[in-house]
């Protein structure tokens, strides 16, 4: 591929606190998503709506998978809008299962069984171990103010780590949900903002054994075969364009903090002008990294409700 081809991508963001009642209705009336649904609903042998309505917990199994179908029907709609495949595509954090689907590496129907899979075995992990972290997204928050977060941790003797770094003052940290309020304090009396936690927690170096386990017990099952396009890589920019790289991919995303800035670069340098980020997003097409860069289209539940045409879609 030249970089004179490369013109478009299609980002599949991150998973945030999702709902029903935030997304419930986009969900029940999008034809993009239903199509997805029945696909989803078959695979696993029940209705992800109905469990998506009934679970209440934030990062669940059938949550997961709501996530999975919407940010993929969205990724149908944007290919339509585009009228042919993206030239790029990046799967950040959470994203890694969607992009899975939608570039050819597994069918929809296996990705939704692979995505559910992962879920259960992350929580069951986390029944059994690191019960006690939480990922904490901080941003306004300059290097050396982060660095006077950390070492107050630090001379505490409280487990952190570095989980994602987004832009220059927004970062992922892990560290132990008893620390959490006392470092929202500090971030906050440092002029910084604390966006959200999440639990269980992502991306961290200490979760290799979780990788291990995931290895082992999920992926091994599954037949990934090259992507249609490639895909740039979450925590350094690199292009993946096999089945080999896109599966190391995966279980990277368990231990290696994720990195927005290399995924800007390698999009620039493969000639990428506009990005279509697909799914609900909170975070990527906002950053001005993403908007100096990129002719940006968010494309969310709220921007789909629009009204569109529809045309026929098909089991990637």
């Amino acid at each position: 591929m030249t970089t004179e081809q490369a013109r478009t991508a299609v980002v599949f963001p991150g998973m945030g606190p999702s709902r029903f009642s935030e997304v419930g209705k986009f969900m029940m009336i999008d034809p993009f998503v239903r199509d997805r649904l029945a696909v989803a609903d078959e695979a696993l042998g029940r209705s992800v709506l109905d469990g998506f309505r009934g679970e209440g917990d934030d990062y669940g199994e059938f949550t997961q998978i709501a996530f999975l179908v919407n940010s993929v029907a969205l990724a149908d709609r944007a290919r339509e809008t585009l009228g042919k495949d993206p030239d790029v595509c990046v799967g950040f954090s959470f994203g890694l299962k969607s992009v899975t689907a939608f570039s050819g590496a597994l069918p929809f129907s296996e990705t939704v069984r692979l995505a559910f899979e992962l879920a259960h075995c992350e929580r069951k992990f986390f029944e059994e171990q690191y019960q006690d972290l939480v990922t904490l997204v901080v941003t306004r928050l300059p290097d050396e103010r982060l660095n006077e977060v950390l070492t107050e941790l630090a001379d505490r003797g409280d487990f952190h780590e570095i989980s994602g770094y987004l832009k220059e003052d927004m970062y992922m940290v892990t560290l132990r949900e008893s620390a959490l309020e006392s470092v929202q304090r500090h971030v906050s009396a440092l002029g910084g903002y604390s966006l959200y936690s999440m639990k269980p927690p992502a991306h961290c170096p200490a979760l290799s054994v979780m990788r291990d386990r995931v290895e082992e017990e999920v992926l091994r099952k599954f037949d990934l075969q090259d992507p249609r396009m490639p895909i740039v890589a979450d925590h350094d920019g690199s292009l993946v364009t096999t089945a080999d790289q896109l599966g190391t991919l995966l279980l990277d995303s368990f231990d290696h903090p994720v990195r927005w800035p290399p995924i800007v670069a390698t999009l620039r340098a493969q000639g990428v002008k506009r990005v279509h980020v697909t799914g609900p997003d909170r975070l990527i097409h906002r950053l001005d990294s993403t908007t100096s860069a990129f002719d940006v289209i968010a494309l969310g539940p709220e921007q789909a409700l629009r009204p569109a045409r529809t045309s026929s879609r098909r089991e990637q």
